[in-house]
């Protein structure tokens, strides 16, 4: 029976009309859509040493279909339902000269809606190629993560940057195998000759050193801030910074004055981590100031502080999960300070409030039992909401995985983790910084949840209240930001001295 047998008489051939013309306009929109595909809208590089990613952003999702050539290294992407648009040309002139994967590309249509891109890459990669719905103000994203085939050892070049730093900053210059900054004086007994290790054991050319001279003092030496090189926020840091010596360390347990105790050598590592990056920039001040920005800069002030201090006479330092502006999944960041051993793991933030009226800095530890505010509640699922926006590529194997990982927190952890917190948010109101609340404040943040590494969170003001985000962009106040962390850093370590282990590479 026909859809329109129970019409009234006479309007049969009218219904008749209506419905081919819907049928007729539903074939022509489809007609259309084919024809069209989706648009590209934006394309971004975030060029990395862990990794390179490439975003296209498109009006639709994209189906694509990519070939791997090794010799030369070499990548082919082909985009199917589209045509090369100008925003896809710009991708050619996306890329920077220094980056470690891409050597350059080339862009064009391959075939009628096929657009085929080819990377031409300065080492062998393992791609990963992924969708991300519409999030934030974000639309459909493809994204390619270009990994090297051969990863870093994060541990193995944490040790050998310290070793160019005891060295005498990388330089080749030598007399008499004699680096120049140990270069006797006058009067002066000329210094040992260090042999040269071999270079595949910079943990043992390390040890080798700690061994042919007098420990270090516990206290860091004088140093001028560091020349930071660092992405520029929007609006820049304003005002210039000044000289400062390194934080005074807080007083420390004597060590054993024993042989072994002297010759053992022992890294202190702490895992700093900037918040977001790459494509999620975290909150947004009134004036436009970012937070991967700004928190950026804090961890490389507070890495120089930590770089140039001891605990007990055994070096510190510092461990960045980011050291530029690419985004790092939640995950990947506790794995990072696991993988090198971290003794402390610290995160910096600067996040944002519906209204601008919140201010204030604060500190937070895990918890097992619940958040100990709403606001902290509030605060941890807005953070662990980052992979959304930033980008993750998780298969169902993936997230079992994180799970288990997050579900291993201990409570001689989160014990650890307030006395640090305590200690940090002591110093911050030392400052004369104000808190948002004076104690310590818990919740379920994603990237405290190592469950053998001491773990804090850091929020280093409300970046919404346009007072506290133009003291965020000031040199100063990250000065004084940082002089703060490092003296809890030390006081934590007063009372907490690092458990003796040795370090496996």
């Amino acid at each position: 029976m026909s859809r329109t047998d129970d019409l009234p008489p006479g309007a049969d051939n009218a219904a008749r009309r209506q419905l081919l013309k819907a049928g007729t306009l539903v074939l022509l929109l489809g007609a259309q859509q084919i024809a069209r595909g989706a648009t590209i809208v934006a394309v971004r590089v975030w060029p990395a040493n862990d990794y390179t990613r490439i975003t296209i952003e498109s009006d639709g999702r994209l189906q694509t279909q990519q070939l791997v050539v090794g010799s030369p290294p070499r990548l082919a992407v082909d985009i199917k339902g589209i045509d090369l648009n100008p925003a896809l040309r710009d991708l050619v002139g996306k890329v920077r000269p220094d980056d470690p994967y891409i050597a350059g590309l080339r862009v064009g249509q391959n075939a009628p809606s096929v657009v085929r891109i080819v990377f031409d890459l300065k080492q062998a990669v393992l791609p990963q190629v992924f969708s991300l719905a519409p999030i934030a103000a974000y639309r459909d994203r493809l994204v390619l993560d270009l990994y090297p085939a051969q990863a870093v050892d994060p541990l193995e070049s944490l040790i050998a940057e310290r070793l160019r730093d005891t060295r005498g900053g990388g330089s080749d210059t030598t007399v008499a195998g004699v680096a120049p900054r140990e270069l006797a004086r006058p009067g002066e007994a000329p210094p040992p000759v260090r042999p040269a290790a071999p270079a595949a054991d910079p943990l043992g050319d390390l040890m080798a050193q700690q061994s042919m001279k007098p420990s270090p003092p516990s206290g860091p030496a004088t140093r001028e801030t560091p020349n930071l090189v660092a992405p520029a926020p929007l609006p820049p840091v304003v005002g210039t910074a000044p000289v400062r010596p390194a934080p005074a360390p807080a007083p420390s347990r004597p060590v054993p004055n024993t042989a072994t105790a002297s010759r053992t050598d022992r890294i202190i590592i702490v895992a700093l981590d900037p918040g977001h990056g790459g494509e999620d920039p975290g909150a947004m001040g009134p004036a436009g100031t970012r937070e991967k920005d700004i928190v950026l800069q804090v961890a490389h002030r507070l890495r120089d502080r930590i770089n140039a201090s001891s605990v007990n006479g055994n070096p510190m330092r510092a461990f960045l999960t980011r050291d530029a502006d690419f985004f790092v999944p939640l995950q990947v960041r506790v794995q990072k300070a696991r993988r090198v051993q971290a003794d402390l793991f610290v995160s910096i933030h600067a996040d944002a409030f519906t209204t601008p009226a919140a201010r204030g800095a604060s500190v937070f530890a895990l918890s097992q039992s619940g958040a100990s505010s709403s606001a902290a509640r509030w605060l941890a699922n807005k953070e662990n909401q980052a992979d959304r926006v930033g980008g993750v590529n998780v298969g169902e194997h993936e997230a079992q995985v994180q799970r288990a990982l997050f579900d291993m927190s201990t409570t001689a952890q989160i014990n650890d983790s307030l006395k640090l917190g305590t200690a940090m948010l002591g110093e911050i109101k030392g400052i004369g910084a104000r808190l948002h609340k004076g104690s310590v404040e818990q919740a379920g943040f994603a990237v405290l949840k190592a469950p053998d590494i001491p773990s804090v969170l850091v929020e280093t003001a409300f970046i919404s209240n346009p007072e506290e985000e133009a003291k965020l962009r000031t040199v100063a106040y990250q000065e004084d930001l940082a002089d703060a962390l490092m003296r809890g850093i030390q006081r934590y370590f007063a009372q907490n001295p690092p458990l003796a282990r040795s370090r496996q590479l």
